[in-house]
């Protein structure tokens, strides 16, 4: 198994010198034997001269195993070496041999050189099997499966627990790998359907799920035979398009399908109709309440005015009758024994009217300027208010306040969609002169000192 050159230099015991290297373009366990020695060849091919060069590259283990009464013991010597073999290079070999030989004499080990490097791959191929759609359970759709499995040797001293070294075989290796991954691979693809919820006439278009799926799930099915599985490919899954297991499960499915996105397409259709009906109903209920509003605030205003003018009617009432009786004053006799003109009477009721014309002087403008004032009170400011846009729902309205709020947290710009009653058709609310004033920028801070200097050119 490859070629392997060899020294012509003596040891002090005679004999000749072993060059030990593995030239094997692909292996994982590769036992090297002298030149000249077959397969078959007896415990000859352990005897090891001290001074042999070993030569082991870089992704490579070369593995020294004595054989003792009480159990094989090991030397690893991890690429890249090349050196000749002395006992300070293996700490095995040094306490096996010890001080007793000099040096002179071979000793007995077996060398095995391991692939950490390369990777392997094993290809399979899963013939038609059974998958049913969970929907469909009476109707299992013939499916095969063809993938790749690539893994590599990383813990050599595991994987020498757990294989025999002596006389591996790659390929019998990749055949125990193999007859258990693709028990495994069948049971996961055959539970696709239901724990994806993918139908089974759509497994054949979705191949990276299912390798996702299975390379998730065996990432560490390979731990017992002491490699790593790198990933897991599926090149192709294939459905027995001819079957009549796929002819009845495609018309189900179809029609299935068809129905959902039939039933889907009303349930959106009806709560569009449902939140524009709602969105109407606001809207309307909005309207009413400010035409209240506007209403309770007229007659409330009208009320104003004829309070004040029933005011200055009972006071007016109350100044005539004030100015009959001192009409009456005048007669007023002031000598219970005589008669004829009163002058006493009259300078009283002179006094008197002198008195109540000042009052009722003070009332009348009193009143007229309350009269004035209540004439003069405007009615309540209409309220602005709009209705928004928001990822394609209406939502409001808003009064002015509330949208300037709404600008300050960002929630409306200029390029949101904006309407209030009279206008003809939605508007980008940068567009409605009303509405600029809520989007200018507030001017800067004035600088300490004055003006600002501009920056140079």
């Amino acid at each position: 198994m490859g070629l392997f050159g060899f020294g012509t230099a003596k040891g002090k015991s005679g004999g000749l010198m072993n060059v030990i290297r593995c030239d094997e373009p692909e292996y994982l366990v590769w036992k090297w034997r002298p030149e000249g020695q077959g397969a078959n060849s007896t415990s000859r091919e352990n005897s090891i001269r001290y001074g042999s060069s070993l030569r082991v590259k870089d992704g490579e283990v070369a593995v020294f195993v004595y054989k003792q009464k009480d159990g094989a013991l090991q030397d690893f010597i991890v690429g890249p070496y090349d050196d000749t073999i002395k006992t300070a290079n293996f700490p095995i070999l040094s306490s096996i041999v010890g001080l007793a030989f000099g040096g002179e004499s071979p000793f007995q080990a077996e060398i095995y050189f391991i692939n950490l490097q390369g990777n392997n791959q094993v290809k399979f191929t899963i013939p038609y099997f059974d998958v049913a759609d969970p929907r469909l359970p009476d109707f299992p759709v013939p499916v095969a499966v063809r993938g790749a499995i690539t893994f590599a040797l990383e813990d050599y001293k595991n994987f020498i627990k757990l294989n025999r070294l002596i006389d591996f075989d790659l390929e019998s290796f990749k055949k125990q790998i193999k007859d258990a991954m693709v028990r495994k691979i069948k049971s996961i693809v055959t539970n696709v359907p239901s724990d994806l919820g993918m139908p089974v006439v759509q497994m054949e278009r979705k191949i990276d799920e299912i390798s996702e799926v299975l390379e998730g799930k065996l990432k560490d099915r390979l731990d017992e035979y002491g490699v790593r599985m790198k990933h897991i490919d599926i090149n192709a899954i294939e459905i027995d398009k001819d079957s009549d297991a796929y002819t009845e499960v495609k018309g189900l499915t179809g029609g299935i399908t068809a129905q959902t996105m039939q039933a889907q397409a009303e349930l959106n259709i009806k709560n569009m109709q449902d939140m524009q009906a709602m969105n109407a109903s606001n809207l309307e209920e909005t309207m009413r309440i400010q035409r209240e509003e506007a209403q309770r605030a007229q007659k409330l205003q009208t009320e104003t005015n004829f309070l004040g003018a029933h005011a200055l009617n009972q006071q007016t009432s109350v100044l005539q009758t004030a100015a009959s009786n001192l009409g009456q004053m005048g007669s007023m006799n002031m000598d219970a024994g005589g008669g004829g003109m009163n002058p006493a009477g009259m300078m009283t009721g002179m006094m008197m009217g002198g008195a109540m014309g000042g009052q009722m002087a003070g009332m009348m403008n009193n009143m007229g300027q309350q009269m004035q004032n209540a004439m003069n009170t405007p009615p309540p400011m209409p309220t602005v208010q709009y209705m928004i846009a928001v990822n394609g729902q209406q939502t409001g309205p808003y009064n002015m306040q509330q949208l300037q709020q709404m600008v300050q947290m960002g929630q409306f710009t200029p390029q949101t969609y904006v309407w209030k009653q009279g206008m003809a058709q939605w508007e980008l609310a940068g567009n409605v002169q009303e509405l600029a004033s809520l989007f200018a920028v507030p001017a800067p801070p004035p600088v300490p000192g004055g003006m600002p200097t501009p920056p140079m050119p």
